[in-house]
């Protein structure tokens, strides 16, 4: 047994080990039992203040964050009804059905004259198509009647690959004679009728890449051709009487200063499923109504709704 003495020395000892364990780690066994009774006090006073514990706080802070920068940065699926509508010009829908309605009776020359009624009907497939292709090669800056009577004095003498080649420059240039520029389409004729040849067997390329990159191939003898001779549109085929009158009747964002600048700006608004119809509606309308000089702005349905009326 202990003495008194040791007893109160023991008891000092434990007293001095729980001081040591309060204060900081310490390794004696009776601390680590008193342990337990102060951890309990901690969480006795910690459930006091568990209202307003920061920690909870600052995990929801981060989702309200999320929130909030998906819907101000149009971010998501869920966004898109936030992106502004494509701009299109004023009254444009009422302004092609008056269109429409003025050219209803299909009677301008491009109507009867134009490259889908200059090639021979009973000819071969691949013959056809290189008589559309020529077709639009003579019709540049040329008057659709002046257009047909070449193809007429063409086709007489057998208008296909073979019979070009084997005609003379001089000779060609009478047939084709008067169209704009015809020396220079005898040139390009010539050239493109030799390619086709060489690397088509006689036919027409049947993409627009290598529709252009045929000599006196622009742009929009390219896109009718797809579309006349392979039935795919493939763009809108814009030329002198498009590009002005889409213009006038300001189609377009600004000003544009070339067909070609006029179909990438008309192509960029225009529902697709009209591509194929507006060149015609708009050659024919420009042909008969809304002519270069003097247009006939009287007799015209949209003279109260076209921007430069007023100002012709």
């Amino acid at each position: 047994m202990c003495s008194p003495q040791e007893s109160g020395m023991n008891a000092v000892g434990v007293r001095m080990v729980t001081r040591s364990r309060s204060r900081g780690p310490g390794a004696g066994q009776q601390g680590r039992r008193e342990k337990p009774a102060l951890l309990r006090r901690e969480e006795a006073a910690a459930e006091g203040r568990k209202s307003y514990s920061p920690v909870k706080r600052q995990r929801k802070a981060p989702r309200l964050n999320v929130a909030y920068e998906a819907s101000e940065g149009e971010k998501g699926e869920g966004a898109e009804h936030l992106q502004s509508p494509a701009w299109e010009p004023q009254d444009w829908r009422r302004q092609l059905e008056n269109i429409r309605t003025m050219r209803s009776g299909k009677d301008a020359p491009v109507d009867q004259l134009g490259a889908e009624h200059c090639y021979d009907l009973s000819a071969p497939p691949k013959v056809r198509r290189y008589q559309v292709l020529l077709s639009l090669m003579l019709s540049s800056q040329t008057k659709d009647q002046v257009t047909a009577g070449a193809m007429q004095r063409l086709r007489a003498r057998g208008l296909t690959v073979d019979s070009i080649l084997q005609t003379d420059d001089s000779t060609l240039g009478t047939l084709i004679y008067p169209v704009g520029f015809w020396r220079n389409k005898v040139k390009y004729i010539k050239q493109t009728s030799a390619i086709l040849q060489q690397r088509y067997d006689g036919d027409i390329p049947a993409s627009l890449a290598e529709l252009v990159a045929l000599p006196g191939v622009g742009p929009k003898m390219a896109h009718l051709a797809m579309a006349v001779a392979w039935g795919t549109v493939s763009g809108i085929a814009v030329d002198t009487h498009v590009h002005r009158i889409v213009n006038r009747l300001r189609w377009t964002k600004k000003a544009t200063k070339s067909p070609e600048e006029t179909r990438r700006a008309l192509e960029e608004w225009l529902p697709r499923e009209l591509w194929s119809e507006i060149n015609g509606l708009l050659v024919g309308f420009g042909q008969q109504t809304c002519l270069p000089l003097r247009p006939r702005c009287q007799a015209c349905l949209n003279r109260a709704l076209c921007p430069a009326a007023h100002g012709l």
